[in-house]
């Protein structure tokens, strides 16, 4: 550009649009002019207060937006700033221009178009629209000119963000549930990532959380700093705005920087996988144990993240004398961090100490000992209800049980056995989370017969059975006999019954109905004391001599 032609754009950008306009006759005509003279398009950045912010310059097709994060004059869903740019050839707003206008959530977006002879065309003007049943993101007015516009600004603006804030209060008063958007971006077969994604929807809602939306991507390479690709991520801002929804849900595990670049583009809450089982448990732990165990997993999940929070946290701070500046504020928190997992740590030791000592009580009594492991939701603490009249508490939700249960469950021949409820596993369990509860899981090695309980309704079954036999390998309890039980027989058609207990060498019966649970005693009793009962005799040597 020319020197000449760099002064008008300075002094453009000295200027403030008074009045209650979208942008001036004066100023409209300046920028056309410099747009037809330099060939590009040319934008202002104008504040509620008629100040502008921002001068911006673009090429033949397009004008570039610097990040906004930092400008923010209005509420939730306005920033509280316009953008007024020209069109070289005199054209409508384009998909790039409605889409920087959901994306930035400007107050409005206008075009003046350029004709031949370098005087303003036609004004194109668009704006976002509050929650409305056709599900309209934004609404494009008819083309106007300079001198015919009849917009009263801000009257209009303010309208408008009471209608927005009238539906957020409207959601906050009836006491609806946060709502999220699932997101999945992955190289697996789309059936997987499907199957996963339902997990993930099962996982929200036992967090209290209701899953409006998903979002699926299968990139060839996963995005460095948004795992999505930037037209994906777009589209589930969009997505987010229709619906009203500031939290977004990945089903993969983010990286500390992946959280904290698509937190600052979509200005939205982000949580993954990891995170979301991990509060889940924080909901449900009830005993000192299971609480040890969760603020264990969640510290050493946050204490690598905390390197990429706020450069605020670089203030330091030293005591009087300090010869040098002293800790900065994120070596204290992550000192202090892992002083609270080395706490956390030693009471974990002792409160496993205290377990292990009731294990060994039992062992010295040779009571035999069964362990109901499988899938979260199969029904485990149902069944324990129902063997034992316990009272257990269940619920139809994922991990509804942390804290291991155990309960004496009687036989004829005064014949009695221990029998454990413990934690539901799942796919893709966090590491931190699986080694906080290792203490209560190494009570399974002590079981005599492990009975796998399977959901047969689940349509993930031979995926929930592979997942929990691998997590069973991993705890170094291959060996250890088990018993592969169907729970929710009542839910399933009998020759689907019948064709995966013949497949499995399974049992099926349905956890909440005493009548139904015969062949699952006498199958324990023929394990563990080798019972004489038909072709079940020769299954497994006995556990206990």
């Amino acid at each position: 550009m020319k020197p000449g032609q760099i002064k008008r754009l300075e002094q453009i950008g000295r200027r403030k649009i008074k009045g209650d306009q979208v942008i001036t006759t004066e100023l409209a005509r300046t920028l056309v002019a410099l747009s037809f003279e330099t060939g590009r398009q040319i934008g202002v950045l104008v504040g509620r207060e008629g100040k502008i912010y921002t001068l911006l310059v673009g090429n033949q097709r397009e004008i570039l937006i610097p990040d906004l994060s930092d400008l923010r004059f209005g509420k939730r869903a306005l920033r509280g700033v316009r953008l007024v740019h020209t069109h070289l050839n005199n054209e409508p707003l384009n998909d790039d221009d409605l889409t920087d206008l959901a994306l930035l959530r400007l107050d409005i977006i206008a075009a003046i178009g350029v004709l031949k002879d370098g005087s303003p065309g036609r004004l194109y003007l668009a704006h976002l629209l509050p929650p409305n049943p056709g599900e309209q993101l934004y609404e494009v007015h008819p083309p106007t000119t300079i001198h015919q516009l009849n917009l009263p600004l801000r009257p209009f603006i303010l309208a408008l963000e009471a209608e927005f804030e009238s539906h957020q209060q409207t959601a906050v008063t009836t006491g609806r549930e946060e709502q999220a958007i699932l997101v999945s971006a992955s190289s697996k077969p789309r059936i997987d990532q499907e199957a996963s994604l339902d997990e993930l929807a099962e996982l929200s809602r036992s967090a209290g959380i209701t899953p409006i939306d998903r979002v699926i991507q299968r990139p060839k390479i996963l995005h460095a700093k948004y795992l999505l690709g930037q037209g994906k991520l777009k589209e589930v801002i969009m997505k987010a705005l229709q619906r009203q929804t500031d939290l977004l849900i990945f089903d993969q595990n983010l990286s500390p920087l992946q959280v904290k670049t698509i937190g600052e583009v979509t200005e939205m809450k982000v949580l993954d996988r990891t995170q979301l089982i991990l509060d889940i448990f924080a909901q449900r732990a009830h005993s000192r144990e299971a609480k040890v165990q969760v603020e264990l997993a969640q510290l050493r999940y946050r204490l690598p993240r905390l390197s990429e929070r706020s450069t605020a946290l670089s203030r330091l701070t030293g005591g009087i004398g300090g010869r040098g500046p002293g800790e900065t504020r994120l070596e204290i928190d992550r000192r202090r961090s892992r002083d609270r997992i080395a706490r956390l740590e030693r009471e974990l030791k002792s409160l496993a100490a205290a377990r292990a000592r009731r294990r060994s009580k039992r062992t010295d009594r040779q009571i035999p000992i069964l362990s109901i492991v499988g899938y979260t939701n199969a029904g485990k603490s149902t069944l324990l209800n129902t063997l034992t009249k316990s009272n257990v508490e269940t619920k139809d939700l994922l991990f509804a049980t942390l804290d291991t249960s155990t309960r004496r469950l009687r036989f004829p021949k005064e014949r009695e056995v221990i029998i454990t409820d413990t934690v539901g596993f799942i796919q893709s369990i966090p590491a931190d989370l699986l080694g906080a509860f290792r203490s209560t899981l190494d009570e399974l090695r002590d079981a005599h017969l492990l009975i796998h309980l399977v959901d047969i309704s689940s349509p993930r079954l031979e995926r929930q059975i592979e997942t929990v036999e691998k997590i069973l390998s991993d705890l170094e309890l291959s060996e250890t006999p088990r018993l592969l039980v169907f729970n929710k027989m009542d839910q399933a058609g009998l020759e689907t019954i019948k064709i995966l207990c013949e497949r499995y060498d399974a049992i099926a019966i349905s956890a909440h109905q005493a009548e139904c649970l015969g062949p699952l005693l006498a199958a324990i009793e023929n394990l563990i004391w080798k019972e004489a009962l038909g072709t079940e005799q020769q299954r497994l040597s006995p556990l206990i001599p």
